[in-house]
């Protein structure tokens, strides 16, 4: 059933005619687009998703081409006050809330890109966009301007789960609006008193006669919740149905929207949604984060999603899409601030090489100190081994979800705790060393760097800490199936350890990484073994250390893939750019496998000994 007005293929690409044929800039400040450009095509094959019905329409034009805009737009309007939202932070007066203009003109040429519904259907108004392409125009918006890309990707996904499971009149109603731009979307989990153990929640919803639910309760922690860039905000609320069981199976989810709309989409009276506050966070500042209530006056109305007591299922899908988005978000923030540390390095002459004892000798641009290679280098394999990691993911959404292969969508949930976790933890890591290539600069306001760290630092909290994804991989997503995902994932790992092997630029690595991929198989099992015999506190005491070595491995395995995929590419190249991007790939692999993955022993050592240093401390001996 056709719910939207049909939006025809000329019409997407008139949208984004902007730079439309041309190529992706050689260079950027945000990504680099010979990177983005070789993750999509070489490593990843993008252009085969066109072999799909849904996507034939499109080609490495069209592609290129909605990522050229998606460049520009974040340069143009994301990038220039990105400072300037960070240093001045959405106001509420009591009645209303305030953001800085820039925020609202970024939003409106978001919106009128198309971009908003990049991935639904062209009779819904959409670009039939493939994840992977979408992901890489995300991650030049991440970039930019983490806080204000805050909104249109939230948008994004709120829309996306209504169009996947609310009723028929409400996507009529909502999603228009939401897809041009008028709405813009939240989803409201988190209470004051209950944060990630959502079966505790309170919020309480009441059958009304017409079909509809009272929402009453309080909810924190909602980015977006309340701003001035959009008519409207469509809520996404979870909440309790009176009588409902207790516990995460009595919950259900609930579209409330700011202010009530009529069927023809046109502004009603309030919602009886009330801001009761913003909060002031460390980094991303631009984006509000509210404190909202729900029903104060008993007149808030909801409209149930899907079934009722299936809440949490639903939320999931927005959860999950949040997860790979957030990892997208790491990765980015810590490549921009690579990029720039990278920029600093080659223009800041500093010392001299310590074998010279001629003080008069001209002074070294820092890059060339040893020290502050180690440092760029350890950032290059974190953040672009996080990017590829993320359009992996992205890759197998589009596998499985347009593509119909189950695999895919086996292989994706088993990986989502560490698409999302390893580019929070190493992300920030990341902007860390970049902070230290600047030094004392670095420390200041007067370079990006600092801020790029106090945003990213939130990505290790948001959307299930990395605690919370370590247990639900150790604890659940190893094992559904039979552990079919970890088969999946081996067959993928092995199938580039044949290829790479077979080049002698590659075949060390390949033998180095072979003796952590068993050490990482027989830590698995032994892990398994504790939790079948039903020794579950213990073998999952250290999950948290388990995610991280499983994090190494599957992104030791992405960088021996891009090398091997460099080599193939780059070899007969007689282009010095594509020589050099070679043989940083090549050097990027070298410094992962050989400085970052044997960390993974001692990892296995604690693991595969139950060590109870952690589990044994007790509360009254700190």
């Amino acid at each position: 059933m056709t719910i939207l007005t049909q939006v025809s293929k000329a019409d997407t690409e008139s949208r984004i005619s902007i730079g439309f044929k041309e190529k992706v800039n050689a260079v950027s400040n945000l990504i680099s687009a010979k990177d983005l450009e070789f993750l999509l095509y070489d490593v990843f094959q993008a252009e085969q998703l066109t072999e799909l019905p849904f996507y034939q329409d499109h080609d490495r034009a069209t592609f290129d081409g909605v990522i050229n805009t998606a460049n520009k737009i974040a340069t143009d309007y994301f990038l220039p006050h990105n400072a300037k939202a960070d240093a001045n932070e959405p106001q509420f007066d009591g009645v209303a809330v305030t953001t800085i203009p820039e925020v609202k003109e970024a939003w409106k040429h978001y919106s009128q890109s198309g971009l908003l519904a990049a991935r639904h259907a062209y009779d819904d108004g959409g670009m039939q966009l493939p994840a992977i392409i979408n992901t890489a125009c995300v991650s030049y918006f991440m970039s930019a301007n983490p806080s204000t890309s805050g909104y249109p990707f939230l948008t994004s996904a709120a829309a996306n789960l209504i169009s996947a499971f609310a009723a028929d009149e409400h996507k009529k109603k909502y999603l228009p609006a939401m897809f041009d731009g008028r709405f813009s979307g939240t989803m409201a989990m988190t209470e004051p008193d209950v944060g990630s153990s959502l079966g505790d929640l309170t919020t309480k919803a009441t059958p009304q006669d017409d079909g509809s639910y009272r929402i009453r309760g309080q909810k924190m922690y909602i980015s977006g919740g309340d701003q001035d860039i959009t008519e409207n905000i469509v809520h996404l609320v979870l909440a309790r149905i009176e009588g409902a069981p207790q516990g995460a199976k009595g919950i259900s989810l609930f579209l409330v929207p700011k202010i009530r709309t009529n069927d023809d989409g046109s502004l009603g009276e309030s919602n009886d949604v009330t801001l009761v506050g913003l909060l002031h966070k460390m980094g991303y500042r631009g984006t509000t984060s509210t404190v909202l209530q729900f029903g104060d006056n008993n007149q808030c109305q909801g409209f149930l999603i899907g079934e009722a007591n299936h809440g949490l299922k639903y939320m999931f899908k927005m959860m999950n899409e949040a997860r790979i988005g957030v990892g997208t978000g790491a990765a980015t923030i810590g490549y921009r601030g690579y990029l720039e540390s990278l920029d600093y390095a080659k223009n800041r002459p500093q010392g001299r090489s310590v074998a010279s004892k001629d003080p008069n000798s001209k002074q070294l641009n820092i890059i060339e100190h040893t020290d502050v290679k180690r440092m760029l280098l350890a950032q290059k394999c974190f953040v672009e081994g996080s990017l590829a990691l993320c359009l992996l993911a992205a890759r197998l959404v589009d596998e499985s979800e347009v593509g119909g292969d189950g695999d895919s969508g086996l292989l994706l949930d088993l990986l989502t705790p560490v698409v999302k976790s390893f580019p929070s933890y190493y992300g920030p890591k990341a902007n860390d060393l970049a902070i230290q290539v600047l030094a004392g600069a670095g420390y200041t306001k007067d370079y990006p760097v600092e801020q790029c760290y106090r945003d990213n630092r939130l990505n290790p909290i948001h959307e299930g800490t990395h605690g919370i994804q370590s247990l639900d991989l150790l604890g659940r997503k190893l094992w559904l199936h039979n552990g079919k995902g970890q088969q999946l994932l081996l067959q993928k790992i092995q199938r580039t350890l044949k290829s790479a092997k077979e080049k002698t630029e590659l075949q060390e690595l390949v033998t180095e990484y072979q003796g952590y991929l068993d050490l990482f198989i027989k830590t698995t099992m032994t892990l398994g073994g504790a939790l079948q015999k039903g020794d579950v506190e213990k073998g999952l005491a250290n999950s948290a250390v388990y995610l991280d070595m499983m994090g190494k491995m599957v992104v030791a395995w992405l960088w021996i893939e891009m090398a091997d995929k460099a080599v193939e590419r780059f070899t007969d190249s007689t282009d010095t750019d594509d020589q050099q991007f070679l043989a940083g790939k090549l050097q990027a692999a070298q410094y992962f496998v050989r400085w970052e993955l044997p960390k993974v022993q001692h990892q296995a050592n604690l693991l595969q000994g139950f060590d109870e240093t952690c589990m044994a401390m007790q509360a009254d001996w700190f």
